[in-house]
């Protein structure tokens, strides 16, 4: 299972994890952006996996991409749960001194392949967003501890995950692995991020294109 990380100890410092063994690495893709057509922004949107894509770290994924420009793409995986409460990862950041209580049992998720070390919040808007950056009109991101370390609190934002890692393409990479079938797209739902069990979300979010898994195949295609 993605994310799980038997037996590796974790600790945090001002939201960023020490982690005991190598980290892991991204695989390279070599990418002409000279002859790869940069498509439309694709900002605010899910990437769904094909059939196609075998990575063991985005197989069936679904990615939801905060940015996407001439120059690359970055986003976060939304359906992989680690092996890693909410309540553990609090419990091992040094300036967070508080302890929810009911404990928080959610799980965290793999953000991505890339700086493993750090953590980042997908949140509804708060009160005080100045810790955050607007993704849409009901989403914020933030990787300060100013929020995560509301979590558990009467300050909370009504919704969130929080990942480790992240991923991102440079120029025309993503546009190159979408002619090679690797993705699907649809504009992101929050209701998925938030309101549909991790298990769910690669399924729901073809749903949306009116298909099944059972339906896809290795045939091109994007929405």
């Amino acid at each position: 299972m993605y994310g799980a990380y038997p037996g590796k100890e974790v600790h945090m410092t001002d939201n960023k994890i020490k982690k005991s063994d190598a980290e892991l690495q991204a695989d390279e893709i070599s990418v002409d952006s000279e002859t790869t057509e940069v498509i439309s922004t694709l900002k605010n949107h899910f990437l769904i996996a094909m059939p196609a894509l075998t990575d063991p770290y985005f197989k069936q994924s679904v990615v939801y991409l905060c940015e996407h420009d001439a120059e690359g793409a970055m986003g976060f995986i939304i359906n992989f749960p680690v092996k890693l409460t909410l309540q553990e990862l609090l419990e091992n950041v040094e300036t967070i001194k508080h302890h929810p209580v009911p404990p928080l049992t959610d799980p965290v998720f793999l953000g991505g392949p890339l700086e493993l070390e750090r953590g980042f919040v997908l949140h509804s808007p708060l009160k005080d967003n100045s810790q955050s950056t607007e993704l849409n009109t009901q989403l914020m991101m933030s990787n300060s501890n100013a929020v995560l370390s509301t979590l558990g609190t009467d300050s909370a934002p009504e919704k969130y995950m929080v990942t480790l890692g992240y991923a991102s393409w440079t120029s025309g990479q993503l546009e190159k692995e979408m002619n090679d079938n690797h993705w699907l797209t649809i504009e992101s739902e929050n209701e998925i991020i938030f309101n549909t069990p991790a298990k769910d979300r690669w399924s729901a979010s073809l749903q949306r294109l009116g298909i099944t898994p059972d339906q896809l195949t290795t045939t091109a295609g994007h929405v």
